[in-house]
This record gives structure tokens, C-alpha cells and sequence, in this order.
């Protein structure tokens, strides 16, 4: 009989402990979840409220409305690195692969970013050449967030520096570069213009690239200023593929500490 009670006393002490266990789960992936719409819930509770009510944008730098939330996109400063800016749609935008994006009249948010790279130079002291300046988009499977955000930032100095060797082979079709960047191996295609006004590079990606309109949340799409043949401005538009369980990211390609700016 003793020894009876004592399993029953067990057997209700693991139960217990199981269940505390499945709450602590749950209570874990509850938090993660809320967390993933941070930036969603900065931009539409904070931001836009604070600009329409006190005519502030903060805690962003920037609200620019346009056509009411529908079209219009937030600058707000990264806790990550000195010069780190991030670009948010005011629309609701989960991330690289929303089908939206890609529709004829979306907004072009990469030549949004571009044009507001000046928050980036300023915070970096000075107006580094367009070569130092670039924008960053993580894949869904290497990301913390579920609202779309473009990273602007100053590009790291050894890619800087095997971009410029390669930029001569850098065509108008999408191609794999023939050195890695950052131990990763990236495709690469060129845009010859000043702004990317007339280019959007998620379009750019979904049509130019075999399978990639169908798995969109598993690239990746960086995009950095670029100086050509005959001092012919433009772009250098990077893409890789990420696999499940490979970190790759397009900001990888990224200095947070912008030291081109030093150079």
C-alpha cells in the first residue's frame, strides 16, 4: 500500500511538471511571437500617432505619408551600430515575400531607402561616396521581424573592395560572382542609372532569377551604390538563396560601424 501511494505521488509530481513545462513553452513562443511585431507596432503606435497628433515622428526620424498608410513608409534609427537606419512600410508588408511587392503599382520602398540614405551620412559624419552606401533585405528564414524593413547602411570594406575588382564583369543579366562575400556565394547584377526610380529590385529578383518569384521568402536582396566605366553611377543588386538551417543574410554584407567612412 505504501508503496503504492508513493508511485501515485510521483506519477502526479511528473504530470505536474509536465504541464509546468508545456505553459513555460507556450508562455516562451507567446513572447516570441508578440516580440516578431515590434517594428509593425513602433510604426502604427508610436510614430505615425506622434507625427499626426504633435506633428514629431518619434520615436522615427521620418513619417512620410502618402496616400494615407497605403504608400507611405517610416525612417526610424536601429539600436544596432552608429549609422544603422531601417526603412518600414506604413502598409502592413510581412517581408520579402509578400506577393504585394510584386504587384504593378507597388511601391518601390528600395528607391524610397535610396533616396533617404542622407540619415545614414549624416550619422556617419560625413557624405561617403555612393560605393560605401548600401540596403539590405533578410530572407523570412533569417529574421526577427514579420513587418518588412530595409537596412541602410554603410557596406563592409572588403566587400566594398571585391565589388570594385569584379564591378567590370557585372552585367545586365543576374550571374554568380566569381569570389564569395563574406563566405557566402552571391549572384549579382548591375543597374545603370542615378536612383532607382525606374528599377525595382524585388521585381528585378522575381523575374530575372529561375524558381525565385516561387521562393521569395528564401532570398535574400542587397543592394549597394556603385560607380561604372566612365563614371557612370548605378547599383550593384546582390541576391542569394538561403536554405533551411544556412544563416545567411542580406545585411551580413553590412557595416554597422561604417568605417568605409573613416577611410
Amino acid at each position: 500500500m505504501i508503496a503504492l501511494r508513493r508511485k501515485r505521488r510521483y506519477l502526479l509530481a511528473a504530470v505536474g511538471l509536465i504541464i509546468v513545462g508545456a505553459i513555460i513553452v507556450l508562455v516562451a513562443e507567446r513572447r516570441l511571437a508578440n516580440h516578431s511585431d515590434r517594428l509593425w507596432r513602433i510604426v502604427h503606435e508610436e510614430c505615425i500617432p506622434d507625427q499626426e497628433r504633435h506633428g514629431n515622428p518619434a520615436p522615427c526620424a521620418l513619417v512620410h505619408l502618402q496616400d494615407g498608410v497605403e504608400r507611405g513608409y517610416v525612417i526610424l534609427k536601429d539600436l544596432i551600430g552608429v549609422t544603422q537606419y531601417l526603412l518600414l512600410p506604413t502598409a502592413f508588408v510581412k517581408g520579402i515575400e509578400s506577393p504585394d511587392l510584386l504587384l504593378p503599382n507597388a511601391p518601390n520602398y528600395f528607391a524610397a531607402a535610396w533616396r533617404e540614405r542622407g540619415y545614414v551620412e549624416r550619422a556617419a559624419g560625413r557624405a561617403p561616396p555612393r560605393a560605401a552606401i548600401s540596403l539590405a533585405v533578410n530572407s523570412a528564414l533569417n529574421r526577427s521581424q514579420n513587418h518588412l524593413h530595409i537596412h541602410m547602411d554603410c557596406v563592409r570594406l572588403d566587400v566594398q573592395a571585391t565589388l570594385q575588382r569584379l564591378l567590370a564583369g557585372i552585367g545586365d543579366d543576374w550571374a554568380a560572382l566569381p569570389e564569395p562575400l563574406v563566405g557566402h556565394t552571391y549572384r549579382a547584377r548591375r543597374i545603370l542609372s542615378e536612383d532607382l526610380g525606374a528599377a525595382n529590385p524585388f521585381v528585378l529578383l522575381a523575374d530575372g532569377v529561375p524558381d525565385a518569384r516561387a521562393t521569395m521568402g528564401a532570398q535574400t536582396l542587397t543592394v549597394v551604390g556603385a560607380q561604372f566605366a566612365a563614371g557612370k553611377p548605378g547599383f550593384v543588386v546582390l541576391n542569394a538563396r538561403v536554405d533551411v538551417g544556412a544563416f545567411i543574410r542580406g545585411e551580413e554584407l553590412q557595416d554597422h560601424s561604417c568605417a568605409v567612412a573613416r577611410e
